[in-house]
């Protein structure tokens, strides 16, 4: 009779943390959270749901390096990471999204909802895809310095860091100041807009072989350069200054920029080759 695994006791919970955070940002959106749908104001349910995914980021991180550091890396874990993840980064930001899109705002351009399910649909398609592909071509021995194509996590921060700005945009449509007011009322409806359309990108950047870096590696592993000192703090300062809404600036940033450089460096080998071979 085969002796029974071993389950990494620390790694697993951290793991199963990011299910329930998951689980909960789902719950909520639907109004069933703990609180009861007759206390959830409908401007505090998008930040709820979007913190409890950014918590489902933190459980995520701590448990792959936990499971290095106490060496207890196994396939089960493994496995179970992309299951919670799936849950985590994959259904509930698409159901998040279209409730967000269809409930929550006003005014602006409106997506038919049919569509807007089939955005969802295909969102939760590319993390699943994406998640799979990770499993197969990553093993124990990977160096964890950068992905192919949009990691999960990323693509489900960049959807949910829309509807966590909300929270400051609602601050300024209610304020005293003219401009702030203004800008608001511009800012909200277009969200509206844009969400569907950032979500389809992130689920296309998901399943494409752009590289991405890890990271968390790169800036707390080792000694840093002079450039990603700069970008700390630069994000640092966006975070400062302009709260909630630095969320989707610094997550857009890293989502597109990758592929908005890849795509530069193609058309200028294309069309520029001796300018593509001095860079």
């Amino acid at each position: 009779m085969p002796a029974p695994k071993l389950i990494a006791v620390l790694p697993t919970l951290l793991t199963l943390g990011n299910a329930v955070c998951g689980f909960g940002a789902i719950t909520f959106a639907a109004k069933l959270g703990p609180a009861g749908p007759a206390q959830l104001a409908n401007d505090s349910v998008p930040v709820i749901c979007a913190i409890l995914v950014f918590g489902a980021m933190l459980f995520d991180m701590l448990d792959g390096s936990a499971a290095r550091l106490t060496r207890q890396t196994s396939e089960l874990g493994a496995q179970l990471d992309s299951l919670c993840d799936a849950i985590s980064f994959g259904v509930a930001p698409a159901f998040l999204m279209l409730q967000f899109v269809t409930r929550h705002l006003s005014g602006g351009w409106s997506f038919p909802a049919r569509l807007l399910w089939t955005i969802a649909v295909l969102y939760v398609l590319c993390a699943v895809l994406r998640l799979a592909r990770f499993n197969v071509e990553t093993d124990e021995d990977d160096s964890h310095d950068g992905f192919s194509g949009l990691p999960s996590p990323a693509a489900a921060g960049t959807v949910v860091a829309f509807p966590f700005a909300m929270g400051e945009l609602v601050r300024w449509s209610n304020s005293g100041n003219d401009t702030a007011r203004a800008l608001a009322e511009w800012l909200i409806p277009a969200v509206r807009t844009v969400l569907p359309l950032v979500t389809l990108a992130v689920a296309v950047l998901m399943v494409s072989r752009i590289r991405y870096a890890h990271f968390f590696n790169q800036m707390l592993r080792g000694p840093r350069s002079r450039r990603h000192v700069i970008q700390l703090v630069f994000a640092a300062a966006v975070i400062f200054w302009m709260h909630e809404l630095a969320f989707p600036l610094i997550f857009c940033w890293f989502a597109f920029t990758p592929p908005v450089v890849a795509g530069w460096r193609e058309l200028t080998r294309r069309y520029w080759p001796r300018r593509a071979e001095q860079t």
